[in-house]
């Protein structure tokens, strides 16, 4: 708070562009933190939101239910891989996390079991709530809480050329401690947080098979993949290995609306069937399936699933392809990589790749002097654009990329 900028006020929004109150427009291209789909003020959503609240604004979601949360999860289902049968809502991406682990240990312990230790990738992010930052890599966003957060163990991702490091890891741990570990939490293909951190499937699936073999419970943190920013509708859509639940948010609702959804196979939500109150799954919130949230989303499906949407991913795709080669050939850009919508790279330098590089504000000040936001993390540069974003505004902030990579102040490592 003390070296923080002044703060923009926004006042309006429509498509990819957010609008200040001085009538300065922003390309959104980080979706608004990774939530907004389908461009920002979608009539589509509009409408459904606003034919929601005259119908019904809000219900306990405490032996009682509604169309829409029914409707919602019954589709999301449709979707997912066909192991997932069953959807518990929440309210935001880190308490979709926080369901999961609970989930988990509950599981075996509804068995008769103890397994409690839990295994996740180094430099993991999956929230700010005590349980997700526990099993988030410990760093700057959670120091100060270390004494409070529960053991993880942690695994390298596995990264291309080095996946046998990884697997290794994993067997290793398991060895030492079989019948201890409860679940295997993840980011598919992309980790966030950590740097826009990308790997392949396949390797990731061999992990689940090792998880599945030594029975412990995987999950996939879908918060920020979800939704086809990975190229399919889901990142667990390329695994040969399907995992036992998966954590939905942030665009479930095309950005619009908080809403959480963890879903679980079948043998999860059977181990909860019990004439033994103790065995009940004791979580729920205030707003949990609120209904406009759900409408919102039901909204937001009915564009992603329209071909148009997926014309434009691919579109979005095939131009950070291409612009992908342009950067490689700056000489002060490298390690750029593109997974479906999701482009980055880092500007190099002698200073190291990190949260807190010092690069960070310069870069996040000259995009923005240039009409785009755009968040850096540290010296990680990505984009993350609505589906809606067109040819234009792409090749706009590409070409403001491509001045920053031959500006003096790049080609001179020094940021002030």
């Amino acid at each position: 708070m003390l070296n923080a900028a002044e703060h923009i006020p926004i006042v309006r929004a429509a498509g990819s562009k957010l609008y200040d109150e001085n009538g300065n427009s922003f390309i959104d291209a980080i979706s608004s933190w990774w939530t907004n789909l389908h461009g920002h003020a979608h009539p589509y959503i509009a409408k459904a939101i606003s034919e929601q609240v005259a119908e019904l604004d809000h219900v306990l979601f405490a032996g009682f239910t509604h169309p829409g949360a029914i409707e919602l999860a019954e589709r999301i289902l449709k979707l997912l891989p066909e192991n997932q049968t069953k959807a518990f809502y929440s309210d935001n991406g880190s308490t979709a996390v926080e369901v999961a682990l609970k989930m988990s240990i509950q599981f075996w312990r509804n068995k008769g079991l103890r397994k409690n230790r839990i295994l996740a990738f180094e430099n993991a992010y999956h929230g700010d709530t005590f349980g997700s930052m526990s099993v988030s890599g410990r760093g700057a966003f959670n120091r100060p809480f270390n004494d409070q957060l529960f053991e993880v163990d942690y695994i390298p991702i596995p990264r291309e050329d080095r996946e046998h490091i990884s697997l290794l890891a994993m067997q290793d741990l398991l060895t030492k401690r079989k019948e201890e570990y409860a679940c295997f939490i993840f980011e598919p293909l992309v980790q966030g947080a950590a740097g826009m951190n990308m790997y392949q499937g396949e390797p990731l699936s061999q992990l689940i098979s090792v998880c599945r073999i030594n029975n412990v419970l995987t999950i996939a943190d879908e918060v920020m993949t979800g939704f086809g920013r990975t190229g399919d509708l889901f990142a667990v859509d390329s695994l040969s290995q399907k995992p036992d639940m998966i954590c939905l948010s942030k665009g479930i609702t095309g950005g619009i609306m908080p809403l959480g959804l963890t879903t679980c196979s079948e043998n999860i939500y059977e181990a909860f069937l019990s004439q033994d109150l103790s065995k009940t799954f004791f979580h729920g919130h205030s707003y949990t399936a609120n209904p406009i949230a759900c409408r919102a989303a039901l909204a937001s499906l009915d564009l992603l699933l329209d071909p148009v949407c997926t014309q434009n991913r691919n579109f979005i795709n095939q131009k950070h392809l291409a612009f992908k080669q342009t950067l490689q050939d700056t000489g002060t850009i490298e390690n750029v990589r593109v997974t479906g919508t999701i482009l980055a790279f880092e500007l190099s330098g002698e200073e190291a790749t990190g949260y807190f590089n010092s690069r960070r504000n310069y870069i996040y000040e000259y995009f923005l002097d240039k009409g785009i936001l755009l968040r850096p993390l540290g010296n990680v540069v990505y984009i993350m654009p609505p589906y809606s974003i067109t040819g234009p505004e792409l090749d706009e902030i590409y070409s403001a990329i491509l001045k920053l990579a031959s500006s003096p102040i790049a080609k001179s490592n020094i940021y002030s």
